[in-house]
């Protein structure tokens, strides 16, 4: 029997269900198109004991993450600007320097990690992917090839000593084995040690009916009863937490041994308006659930519409969230032309499942269609400033989260 990834209890509800997907970073290339495509069960359980939200089918790592990742962390300004705030805020914070260790897990191309180094602090890079790696290297950020294990603590222990900071950026959510991470970051860290994580906040995905924003990627979707529960069960605390508008809305949490830091009040805070809002009872997840439905039907009617009407449509930009939507509401090649994108490691490959062709930006300009669907609608606003030149031509976009839109 499946058990909750913090609590261990088998007291789980199923609020979502879907369906089968292959996994949402594995854009094919021509050659791998008359490949096998595995896909996998995307359902969505909240433990009734802990209020973790979970996926319980869990994708090897190694599928996920190993074999010629494409996700680059550094795409648009918006994210640079993240990033940059990001380190500043935390070197001010806790006072870092150049003898303090910044650590960052899932550190990517490094966009975060040049952040800490150019406020002056010792960094350090760990990341599975190797073409990512490669980038990362490339930047001059010192990154190791592996996992974040005991293998790798093992390493910069050696070479470069315990960690003031270790930080996490949308990969606290990734990982399934949660008790052996603790233990490593416990390792690493330094006595007044502070481990970081951002990662989107489940209040926001319910409210705004973000479910794009579920893949096998992201195996939990947190909020702050349950992540109170497990860091307490590892002589931890969560100190202190920051809402931040990225990713659709994430919050940034911050936890050190117990007793080490004051609790700031938003801590309590937000577990009050957790409960407050209702979002651990089965009435707001199956309201989710039905709203999340009644999405996919008001999109396909929007584009089937459209189509009958003899208008173009493409999607514009491809990330691992685009792909949820596209094949959870089974929309390919015979409503969306194309999908662009300003990513040279997913422009000329295949979107996984749907197998629409991924192709550059300029593809608007050069066919200006009637309609482009704004697939990483977390970045609307910078996407649309770029291709302003599409609109003023006469296209016109789409946002489908949290309810279809044309603009």
């Amino acid at each position: 029997m499946v058990a909750c990834r913090m609590c261990r209890s088998n007291n789980l509800y199923k609020f979502l269900d879907l369906d089968f997907t292959p996994p949402a970073d594995q854009f094919r290339r021509k050659e791998q198109m008359k490949e096998q495509e595995i896909y996998y069960p995307l359902e969505v359980y909240m433990c009734d004991d802990c209020g973790l939200a979970q996926l319980t089918y869990v994708v090897s790592p190694e599928i996920l993450y190993r074999n010629d990742y494409p996700y680059e962390s550094s795409t648009t300004k918006t994210g640079h600007a993240h990033w940059k705030s990001f380190a500043k805020e935390v070197v001010g914070k806790f006072g870092l320097g150049k003898d303090d260790l910044v650590v960052d897990i899932g550190s990517n191309v490094g966009v975060l990690l040049e952040a800490f180094k150019d406020n002056g602090v010792t960094v350090q890079g760990v990341d599975p992917a190797a073409n990512i790696v490669m980038l990362a290297q490339k930047r001059g950020l010192d990154t190791i090839c592996d996992f974040f294990n005991s293998e790798s603590v093992d390493r910069i222990l050696s070479e470069k000593g315990r960690a003031s900071v270790i930080t996490g950026t949308n990969v606290f959510a990734h990982i399934d084995d949660l008790p052996m991470l603790m233990s490593n970051i416990k390792r690493l860290l330094k006595k007044k040690g502070v481990f970081i994580f951002e990662a989107p906040y489940l209040v926001n995905l319910i409210k705004k009916i973000e479910y794009d924003t579920i893949y096998h990627e992201h195996l939990s979707y947190l909020s702050v009863k349950p992540l109170i529960n497990f860091f307490a069960q590892h002589g931890m605390e969560v100190i202190d937490i920051l809402l931040v508008d990225i990713h659709g809305g994430s919050f940034r949490v911050y936890i050190s041994e117990k007793g080490i830091y004051p609790v700031a009040d938003i801590v309590n805070r937000l577990l009050e308006e957790e409960n407050t809002m209702g979002l651990y009872t089965h009435a707001t997840l199956d309201k989710f659930s039905a709203e999340v439905k009644k999405n996919r039907e008001e999109l396909t009617w929007l584009l089937h519409s459209l189509k009958r009407e003899g208008k173009s449509i493409v999607g514009v930009s491809a990330p691992a969230k685009g792909m949820t939507l596209l094949n959870y509401c089974r929309i390919g090649n015979d409503w969306l032309d194309v999908v662009t994108e300003k990513s040279k490691l997913k422009i000329g490959r295949y979107t996984p499942g749907m197998h629409i062709p991924v192709v550059s930006d300029d593809y608007l300009l050069e066919k200006q269609p009637d309609y482009a669907l704004l697939l990483a609608w977390n970045f609307a606003e910078e996407i649309m400033k770029n291709l302003d030149e599409f609109r003023k031509r006469g296209g016109k976009f789409i946002i489908p989260i949290p309810m279809p839109k044309i603009i």
